[in-house]
């Protein structure tokens, strides 16, 4: 079989990080059957969220950057779509991988669809169940415009068998006749990696921040339901404010630019009330590797990011949820995260349900082995070997 070509496309934060695992493994494994095209959208465009992690993770610079930017969705979609469409032209790729839920995801699954180049979703079969979310309606598009399917988890896998799509299927597979596999996450094969290569690069992290194993909770607040509706965003801040402030422990805030503009913009005084307050750490958005060690020496977690539920779970740390609800149900009905939105009493609840346990929470393998990318990578060379031979 000759050499394939995929184009592997990312736009956001997360999908850098989740396409270092798919690189490594080509560069590791695959390096004579795979040639990989990186194509960043921009839609996360500034340093500190972008560039910098293809320099800490060691990962090549995109082959192309569209540079599209912050937009309305539509705006920024079409911009995409019209980018990708001419790198996919120019490029004739015999796949493109696509990562998770975002505009990027979307745009790629569209653009490669029409253009009848086989798509490849990692991360299918995710659902929250609540339409209004953006990133819910890019989980289904994208799911319906693919050939192969990856679904992190059991949960994920009869998402796509309750939409109606068919594990028994038979080569050769096409947008018609999809294949979904159950493959376990792709961001444990990262974090397995990348958690002693954090010890190294950034050992003195935590002590330039004066924190202490087990010593501070970590909160993370970037989904625009919370930081863009300003009644949500205060009575979450005001309760975390409060319940440190009693519990005398330290909460560590790495915030997204969009909280900060929130909160600098239209709540001024709690921004003042929060930086004044000893018991809150507020910090610029970090690395990845920043966010590992983060994540791995505090006692808790307080989230509205799916990404960080899971990585709680990887480093067995309980976690409350500020969202309604979650893709990562099995980490609910495990009882180590729990899910809040914006109720201070719900808030409170969970909180002291966990600050003050002394059970011994259990962290079943959910997520696969860590050895996910290569699975993946397995599959694509068998879909095109399994064509010739038809």
């Amino acid at each position: 079989m000759s050499q394939i070509k995929l184009i592997n496309i990312v736009g956001a934060r997360p999908q850098i990080i989740k396409a270092s695992a798919i690189g490594r493994a080509i560069r590791t494994h695959y390096s004579n059957d795979i040639a990989e095209i990186i194509v960043h959208t921009g839609q996360h465009y500034d340093k500190e969220m972008s560039e910098v992690f293809f320099d800490e993770l060691e990962i090549h610079k995109p082959h192309y950057n569209l540079g599209v930017g912050s937009a309305s969705h539509g705006h920024q979609t079409s911009m995409m779509i019209s980018g990708l469409e001419e790198v996919m032209l120019k490029e004739k790729p015999d796949c493109v991988l696509l990562y998770g839920d975002t505009n990027s995801t979307l745009a790629g699954a569209l653009a490669a669809s029409k253009l009848h180049f086989p798509v490849i979703h990692i991360e299918a079969g995710l659902r929250s169940f609540n339409k209004t979310m953006p990133e819910e309606l890019n989980r289904i598009m994208s799911d319906h415009s693919s050939t192969l399917l990856f679904a992190p988890t059991n949960t994920a896998f009869k998402n796509l068998m309750a939409e109606g799509f068919r594990p028994e299927n038979s080569p050769p597979y096409t947008i018609d006749n999809p294949k979904i596999y159950l493959t376990g996450d792709i961001m444990l094969d990262n974090t397995l990696f990348f958690a002693g290569l954090a010890e190294k690069k950034k050992a003195t992290f935590l002590d330039d921040l004066s924190l202490t194993k087990n010593g501070y909770i970590l909160v993370t607040i970037h989904r625009d339901t919370n930081t863009d509706d300003i009644t949500r965003l205060k009575e979450i801040l005001v309760t975390l404010k409060t319940l440190a402030e009693e519990k005398d422990i330290k909460l560590v805030m790495p915030l997204h630019p969009r909280t900060i503009v929130s909160l600098k913009t239209r709540l001024k005084e709690l921004y003042t009330e929060l930086n004044n307050c000893k018991h809150i750490l507020i910090i610029p958005p970090v690395s990845y590797l920043e966010m590992i060690l983060l994540e791995k020496s505090c006692k808790m977690i307080m989230t509205d990011s799916g990404g960080v539920q899971k990585e709680s779970h990887f480093f067995k740390k309980p976690c409350i949820v500020l969202r309604k609800e979650t893709e990562w149900i099995e980490l609910v009905n495990n009882g180590t995260a729990k899910l809040v939105g914006a109720d201070p009493d719900r808030i409170r609840h969970e909180f002291f349900n966990f600050i003050d346990s002394q059970r011994d929470f259990e962290y079943p393998a959910f997520y696969g082995d860590g050895k996910t990318a290569e699975f993946i990578l397995n599959e694509i060379l068998l879909l095109f070997e399994k064509e010739e031979d038809l």
